[in-house]
Parts: C-alpha cells; structure tokens; sequence
C-alpha cells in the first residue's frame, strides 16, 4: 500500500488545533513533533527545547521508538546543526546533513539521516525551540534535498503557531505551580498547627509522668505509655505529611531537571551566582533522590540566607558506583564543632539524618572566612 500523507488546509487546520487542545507542555511537544513529521511526510521529526547550559530542557522526538531512543542515550548538547538552529536562528534545508561542515556525528544507535529541514520556533525575539525533519518520504535524485520551499514555509506556519502552544503551556505550567504552592504553604501551616498540638500534649504528658516517677509510679508508667502512644502519632502525621508535601516535579521529572529548575529560580531571586552541573548520573530509587533533593535545598538555603556567599555551586557526580551531592560556597564558612556546641546545627542534624536514612553519609567541611562544602554520598546511580 503506497503511503500518501494528509494534504491541504484540512491536514494543518487539524494539526492546529491538536496544538492548541493541550496544556500540559510534554503533551505539547509531542502533538507538533507528530504533526509537523504527518504534514510534511518525514521519517524522523523532533522538536528541542534549550536550557540556559547548553543543552536541552527537553526534546521530543518522533519516529523513533522507545526502545531506540533509550538506545541513542542522553539528551542532545547544543552542537553541530543543533545548535545552529538555535543560535543562527534561521531555516535550514540540506540535501545530506552528513555532510554538512558542521556536522558533528551521531551516538552509534541513532538513526542514519540525509536530507534534512530544520526551523527555530521563535517568541518576539527570543528563539524557544527548535524543530527538526529528516528523510523526507519522496524519491530524491542523488544529493537533492526531499524537503521543498513549500515544506519550509508549511513548516514555518507550524513553527509560529508552535510558539504559542509552548508559551501557553509554560503560562499554565506557571500557574499550576504556583496552585501547588499555595496548596503546599496551606499543608505545611495545617500540619505545623497539629504536629505543635500534639507535641504540647506530649511535653504536658511527660511532665506529669516525671513529678509521678516516685510519688506513684503505677500511674507514672501509664503517663508514659501515653507518652509513647502520642508520639507515635505525631510520627505519623508527620510521615503523612511530608509525602502529601513530596514535590511534585520528582515524581514527574526527576532529581536533575527538579534540581536544574530551582537552582535556575534561586540564581534569578537572589544576588549571589547560583550554578548547577550534572555528570554521567542515572536515575535513583525515589527515596534516595527525595534526600538529595531535601539535603540541596537545606544547604543552600543556608548558603544564600546564613553565608554572605557571593557563588553557590551545586553538583552530581559519580564517585566509583556511588553518587556524589557537592554544594560549595565562598561565603563567610563556620567553625563546625563550635556550632555544635551552640546548638546551632538543627540543619546539619537533618541532613545528616537525610543521609544515613537511604545508606549514605554527609560531610561538612567549613572554616570561618573559607566557605563552606557540604557533600552527601549515597550507592548507586
């Protein structure tokens, strides 16, 4: 059966309009990626949004399957006709990407490409993604390219009205999180009102048991009981409360893009540089990426209220089989003993607890006037 593929006004009307039903930005990318390779009847088509470190936030692609993609390996660097695309910002369309002087090779599982249509999707000035075409469906005299003049400008009718799905995705993401903010901060007051209750009740009960320990110790011990039965409750809400309060990114996104995202946030809000890299990290078990998550955002809320720090530099990397959580900074450091002696380490407790809960171990190096680094270590990764 010969392959035809949808033509006319009614083929990109409906690609438009699959566009602009969605909010969700992954649901987004996905629909123009499948509608641009459906219209111009292409093998392969992917779309790339970039992140400020040269690479990509995202990038879908369509053609390939799971298995193949899993295959290819990490996500693209902004290289080669990639980054050309986002950096030159404007249309290709080559005969043989191959063969392009700035083509930069492919990892061994990707696909072979030649011919090759590619568009920057541009918001006013700023370009906020790329869309890429390759192996149009069509004979081809050797080195001509498959894709035509009128695909470029089909494309670039898909393009603009892509710039506007995507800003409409992020405006919603936005606003969904900022939902999930306000719902976190009123959780947190809820349970900060009934962990308090609870805990007063326990001070109350204890203090009972102990002015009984000797006057009546039978009622004493069952002070003490309820003592242990009001703990074991506080424990409760707790642990309920911190998986109602889990971020909701983790589960989505993982430990890297959740960590690249509010380490982009804290870098805008605050005046110190704050900088992440990632290198050669896998995903973890959910428990052990919630502590690194948790053990970060403890660190470098200390780093950027308590240090004066002027850079705060966050990293992953592997050390042997085991994964390694550095935050640096060059701030006014801490004598770590003398701390201790003040009862002034709640923080560093925490972390440690976060640590030595799923196996691994912190370390805290940091001497007034030097900065200060904190680095957690777990197995695995």
């Amino acid at each position: 059966m010969s392959h035809s593929p949808p033509s006319g006004l009614a083929a990109v009307s409906a690609a438009l309009l699959a566009m602009s039903r969605h909010l969700e930005m992954r649901d987004v990318l996905k629909t123009i990626v499948a509608s641009a390779r459906e219209l111009l009847d292409a093998e392969y088509a992917a779309l790339g949004v970039p992140d400020d470190h040269g690479g990509f936030a995202q990038f879908v692609v369509d053609g390939v399957s799971d298995e193949q993609w899993k295959a290819i390996g990490p996500l693209p660097r902004q290289h080669g006709i990639l980054a050309a695309m986002l950096h030159e910002a404007k249309p290709e369309r080559l005969a043989d990407v191959r063969k392009d002087p700035r083509f930069e090779g492919w990892p061994s599982a990707h696909p072979d490409m030649s011919d090759f249509l590619g568009l920057p999707i541009r918001d006013g000035d700023d370009v906020i993604g790329a869309l890429f075409l390759a192996n149009k469906r069509c004979p081809k005299p050797e080195g001509s390219c498959g894709f035509t003049a009128d695909d470029e400008e089909l494309l670039s009718i898909l393009a603009q009205h892509a710039a506007i799905a995507l800003t409409n995705a992020r405006l919603y993401e936005r606003s969904r999180e900022l939902t999930i903010a306000e719902e976190r901060s009123r959780l947190a007051h809820e349970l900060h009102d009934a962990v308090s209750q609870k805990l007063f009740s326990l001070r109350l009960t204890a203090q009972a048991a102990a002015t009984l320990v000797d006057r009546d110790p039978a009622r004493a011990k069952g002070e003490l009981q309820q003592v242990a039965a009001l703990a074991a409750e506080a424990v409760d809400e707790l642990r309920a409360a911190v998986i109602e309060l889990r971020p909701a990114a983790l589960d989505e996104d993982g430990l890297i893009a959740t960590l690249r995202t509010q380490i982009q946030v804290l870098d805008r809000a605050h005046t110190a540089r704050v900088t992440f890299r990632s290198v050669g990290i896998r995903a973890l078990p959910a428990s052990q990426e919630e502590a690194l998550l948790r053990v970060s955002q403890e660190a470098l809320h200390n780093a950027l209220r308590h240090s004066e720090a002027a850079h705060v530099d966050v990293t992953l990397t592997r050390r042997g089989s085991d994964t390694v959580l550095r935050i640096t900074d060059d701030g006014r450091g801490f004598e770590p003993a003398a701390t201790r002696r003040a009862g002034r380490h709640l923080g560093l407790v925490s972390m440690r607890d976060r640590a030595s809960g799923v196996g691994g171990r912190l370390t805290v190096e940091s001497t007034p006037g030097k900065g200060t680094t904190i680095e957690m270590e777990v197995p695995g990764g």
